[in-house]
């Protein structure tokens, strides 16, 4: 079944095309990977799915519902979550309260509520805790729980970003290099992790450039260069695609990725 559904994408910004006439498809439970050289409009493409631009031109559709236009908050709820390349955290909150936020827009308490204490308030409180600390096991950060954010290891952090957007309860996440700035034991501990997402039914459109990870989890990768798509369908079509290699993966990557 088809879970997200983009035709003719087309962003310009002043006169450029940063995307150009793309279309793209998620498949509920695939990996998809995102793949192209720097501004090849990988992170415009997240821009237009989670609703920070809208296009110029083209329709997205995500559970058979046009989402152009929608907030970004609206489009979070209907059930798609992002990572950045670039940390957000809230690094003075802890561990825990930064999961706990990712669950706002699934709570009910309301500003009364939150005033008077009432029981269905205390009730709440003690699900959304719970749930926080189940998705910090999940990702194996309960033991930090009560830390400051700011104070976990890089790779520790990333694994945060991706608890919080977990916390959404998201049917689709979006995750921006994910292995960025990562070392390749944290890198397989990634691997990992999205493997386990995939299995417990979440679907995952993912930009990275480290072509092992992309290779050994893709069930299909998408080519982007100046805009265009280039190239989609399975790691394995896409390893020998000629045009790919002339591209983005160039003679030495390419050896790289035919041993992965």
């Amino acid at each position: 079944m088809t879970l997200l559904e983009g035709k003719n994408l087309t962003m310009i910004f002043g006169g450029l095309a940063a995307l150009d006439s793309v279309d793209i498809t998620i498949e509920e439970g695939e990996i998809l990977s995102l793949i192209g050289p720097n501004g090849a409009g990988k992170t415009t493409l997240f821009n237009l799915i989670t609703g920070v631009y809208s296009p110029t031109r083209g329709s997205i559709c995500f559970k058979q519902k046009e989402i152009i236009n929608m907030k970004p908050y609206d489009i979070t709820k209907m059930g798609i979550a992002r990572t950045f390349q670039n940390i957000r955290l809230f690094g003075e909150m802890s561990v825990l309260d930064n999961v706990i936020i990712g669950q706002h827009c699934r709570t009910r308490t309301g500003v009364v509520g939150a005033i008077l204490r009432t029981s269905a308030v205390k009730k709440e409180e003690k699900k959304v805790h719970d749930r926080a600390m189940e998705i910090l096991n999940f990702v194996g950060l309960d033991n930090e729980a009560a830390e400051k954010a700011k104070n976990l290891p890089y790779g520790k952090q990333r694994r945060l970003e991706l608890a919080r957007a977990l916390a959404t309860e998201p049917d689709l996440m979006l995750l921006d290099e994910p292995a960025a700035g990562m070392n390749p034991q944290e890198t397989n501990e990634l691997i990992e992790l999205i493997g386990k997402l995939n299995d417990m039914g979440k679907t995952v459109l993912l930009i990275e450039h480290d072509m092992k990870l992309v290779m050994g989890i893709s069930q299909r990768i998408m080519v982007l260069d100046y805009g265009k798509k280039i190239a989609d369908g399975p790691p394995e079509k896409i390893r020998n695609d000629e045009k790919v290699i002339k591209a983005y993966l160039g003679d030495r990557t390419r050896k790289e990725v035919q041993a992965c």
